[in-house]
């Protein structure tokens, strides 16, 4: 049927089905149909309203531009994304593989609604762990964020779940002292630092098999976290920066643990300020398989089998926050603060690292000289874990 009238802005006809079809000129001059119908004409002319506002303010999103699928586009987003860890792109490219391309890849990113993405959470979470599904939530919503405000492609961003991405985590266990140095007693000795550096200045895995020889002042006892040595999914070690400012930090270190990191240099550390400090038997890297073989026979000899090397961190952390170390003081030390928070409390965490330092000195010193004491050396643990709070 033909048009009614003539409008100031667009136009609104009448089809032979009796319902009303909206229509208007773009920046570009072409005439765009509205993506519905309207059982109203006054709900057409409703719409024509809203679509002058928004190309008055700037704010209209061309609808054409969203025709692109979703798995084209976020395989896009993460090979763009600059500066992202070698382990971060690995795991957004398995979550883009396994739980978002296969589901949502071909649904173009305008067409991605609400309820589609309620629905392939609910399809999600009816197959794997809820961690996994909120890992993938977020992701997909980043990806859709930047749809939205950086390319605008979409008028709204369709991940709107209120607690999508939120990861309910289970608590991991932490060692008591006694447990910790047990661990260290039982593992191969060229590794018995690692066991210590993790649980005592709470570094991680890929931090320590990134440190080098220079990156110790042990005459001030300090550490000093420049690089980290990450495993690729296919074996590969990629040395890398931290990935954040904060992660690039100092610590100093309790007392006690001076002299076992003068014996480690001068017995299994190649001289030179490059020498890597972590090497196995025949000179190669440690990887997260082989060196998992030598923890779980550690940690099953100290009889805590089910304890992480990562939670040996919770243990660090836990005695640091018992000295009295304040919350950005601990953010510091374990390398989470921002930058901006980092800077300002810079002149805090020189004054205070030696107290932290030696506040776990002092608690190590005290276990030590108890289960001495009862004349067994090192308490092997008595297989009961304290859960972090």
């Amino acid at each position: 049927m033909s048009e009614r009238k003539r409008r100031r802005f667009g136009r609104v006809r009448q089809l032979p089905s009796g319902r009303w079809q909206a229509r208007y000129p773009g920046p570009d001059g072409q005439l765009r149909a509205a993506p519905y119908t309207f059982e109203r004409e006054a709900d057409a002319d409703r719409w024509l309203g809203e679509v002058e506002t928004d190309l008055r303010r700037g704010d209209w999103t061309d609808p054409d531009a969203g025709r692109i699928p979703l798995g084209l586009y976020a395989k896009a987003w993460i090979e763009e994304r600059p500066g992202l860890a070698v382990r971060t792109v690995e795991l957004y490219e398995g979550l883009l593989r396994n739980h978002i391309d296969p589901y949502l890849g071909d649904v173009m990113l305008a067409d991605l609604s609400p309820a589609k993405v309620r629905r392939w959470r609910k399809d999600r979470l009816d197959e794997c762990g809820p961690v996994t599904v909120a890992k993938a939530y977020r992701l997909l919503k980043a990806i859709m964020n930047t749809a939205l405000l950086d390319d605008k492609l979409i008028k709204m961003n369709p991940c709107t779940i209120k607690g999508g991405g939120k990861e309910d985590s289970p608590e991991r266990p932490t060692a008591t002292i006694e447990q910790a140095l047990a661990a260290a007693d039982a593992m191969q000795p060229r590794y018995r630092l690692m066991v210590l550096l993790a649980t005592f200045a709470s570094l991680r895995f890929a931090k320590m098999v990134g440190l080098q020889r220079g990156d110790f002042d042990l005459d001030a006892g300090l550490v000093y976290v420049r690089r980290q040595a990450v495993q690729t999914n296919g074996g590969k070690i990629v040395v890398t920066g931290p990935k954040s400012e904060a992660g690039k930090r100092r610590v100093v270190v309790p007392a006690f643990l001076v002299p076992e990191i003068r014996t480690h240099l001068r017995t299994y550390v190649k001289p030179g300020d490059e020498a890597w400090v972590f090497l196995g038997p025949k000179g190669a890297r440690p990887t997260r398989n082989n060196f998992h073989k030598v923890w779980n026979k550690a940690r099953t000899a100290a009889g805590i089998p089910s304890l992480h090397l990562h939670d040996l961190r919770h243990t660090g952390n836990t005695l640091a926050a018992e000295t009295g170390a304040t919350l950005r003081e601990l953010m510091d030390r374990m390398g989470h603060a921002s930058t901006r928070a980092a800077l300002i409390y810079l002149h805090a965490r020189e004054e205070r690292g030696q107290a932290i330092a030696a506040g776990i000195n002092a608690m190590v010193t005290r276990a030590t000289r108890k289960t001495r004491r009862g004349g067994k050396g090192h308490a092997k643990g008595t297989g009961q874990v304290g859960v972090q709070k």
